[in-house]
């Protein structure tokens, strides 16, 4: 017989039972209601002013866009007001000038490339079933795309107009585009008040982390955006000025299209560029006119990889394809189209922190043994540069310097204004 004492049926073994006090149940009931309530609140806050955030981040964008520009101007000299008004007016200006020029052809092209869409569409599978032999179904294509007449009816009344028509179609986002334009000019020529006034909040410390990350971000992110604009400007006016030659349809809104897609949408960005003028080419029957763009596409983007891009891109960050796709994605999702053109500037700011901060250690034998034999086609962002500590070091002396020169200059033009002023009083 056991001497072992009887164990409680209702209890299983080791398992051990908790007793809450009903004054620590109720409050730890009320603060997670209160802390739901506040998750409520930020939400609907957040909702209530993100499309004002959402402003708020394109203006940051285009003053940091801005920066490289108007940091050279200031260092010759320049009022950094005068500078920032001098390039958005110049900017304004190109547009304008675009408008008044291919306005009206570039609004009629785009009214007919939605007309024919769906017709590009179904000739283009019909051309694929010839040749490879498949069953695609055009219908449930153009089904899908969600390419219905009356849907592309309301897209084209949209642009029927010519230039005017184009221009009413975005009397919704004037105000926007002036918030943009007015946040972002005061973002760009206010840029050392502002950061001056945010260091005098932190501790000497932060202070420095909150330089060296504002100076890094705008730096490298500021030469990104530049190369990037400047290389889709290039690439539109090259496509396009081949595609009217080759015989493209459409081929001002293909060109635009190839160029803007080609580097601001990596890896797929340029066969999507190539192949919808090829499926309008398709339409038409003309198999020698894909030929051509196809042909014109690969010249060019060898003269980009191999003679633009070096040049241009010399002073800034590159992006490793699958991190710059993924922050398409990720905008795209976030902010719509918009997002989808913006992602990579947020990407490359997000990683030039990273990169000034992130701490790399030497691999080991096995991985160093293991990665020796294999072809990398990882960017300069992922590939650990020992230069990197050195030129974020020099990078961030010559802004301090920078910064001090401009404050000089403007202590003594400020001293200068007083001191005029006050002549009339003395004499």
């Amino acid at each position: 017989m056991s001497d072992e004492p009887p164990r409680d049926s209702r209890k299983p073994a080791g398992v051990q039972l908790l007793a809450f006090e009903p004054r620590l149940l109720s409050k730890s009931v009320l603060i997670i209601f209160v802390m739901f309530l506040g998750l409520l609140i930020v939400q609907a806050a957040f909702e209530a002013v993100g499309h004002f955030l959402f402003i708020l981040l394109l203006a940051f964008l285009s003053a940091i866009a801005m920066e490289p520009i108007v940091r050279r101007l200031a260092t010759r000299g320049w009022r950094r007001g005068l500078a920032t008004g001098t390039v958005m007016l110049l900017l304004f200006l190109v547009m304008l000038l675009f408008s008044l020029v291919f306005g009206g052809l570039f609004a009629q092209q785009v009214a007919s490339l939605i007309e024919n869409f769906p017709t590009a569409v179904t000739s283009t599978v019909t051309w694929v079933n010839d040749t490879f032999h498949t069953t695609l179904n055009s219908s449930t294509i153009v089904a899908q795309l969600n390419l219905s007449t009356e849907r592309l009816a309301e897209l084209a009344s949209s642009f029927a107009g010519g230039l005017l028509g184009l221009l009413g179609s975005v009397v919704g986002g004037i105000f926007d585009a002036v918030a943009v334009v007015v946040f972002a000019f005061y973002l760009s020529a206010d840029g050392p008040r502002l950061r001056r006034t945010i260091g005098s909040w932190l501790p000497e410390g932060p202070q420095k982390v909150f330089v060296t990350v504002w100076d890094i971000a705008v730096d490298k992110t500021g030469g990104f955006v530049i190369s990037k604009v400047a290389l889709a400007a290039l690439s539109s006016v090259a496509h396009s000025l081949a595609f009217a030659v080759i015989g493209v349809p459409f081929w001002l809104p293909m060109g635009i299209l190839a160029g803007v897609t080609s580097q601001f949408i990596p890896t797929i960005g340029t066969y999507i560029g190539i192949l919808i003028p090829a499926m309008f080419a398709l339409a038409e029957g003309s198999t020698i006119t894909v030929i051509w763009i196809i042909a014109f596409a690969t010249v060019y983007q060898q003269v980009e990889n191999y003679l633009l891009m070096p040049r241009i891109s010399r002073w800034t960050m590159n992006l490793h394809p699958a991190v710059a796709l993924a922050s398409v994605f990720v905008g795209l999702a976030f902010f719509g189209p918009i997002g989808a053109l913006i992602g990579m500037p947020i990407a490359a700011a997000v990683l030039a922190v990273v990169e000034t901060y992130g701490r790399r250690y030497e691999l080991i034998p096995e991985l160093r043994a293991a990665t020796t034999d294999t072809t990398s086609t990882t960017s300069a962002i992922d590939r650990p540069d020992p230069r990197s500590a050195e030129s974020d070091q020099a990078l961030l002396d010559t802004a301090w310097q920078r910064e001090r020169e401009l404050d000089e200059r403007e202590r003594l033009r400020r001293e200068a204004e007083r001191a005029a002023s006050r002549h009339p009083r003395d004499s």
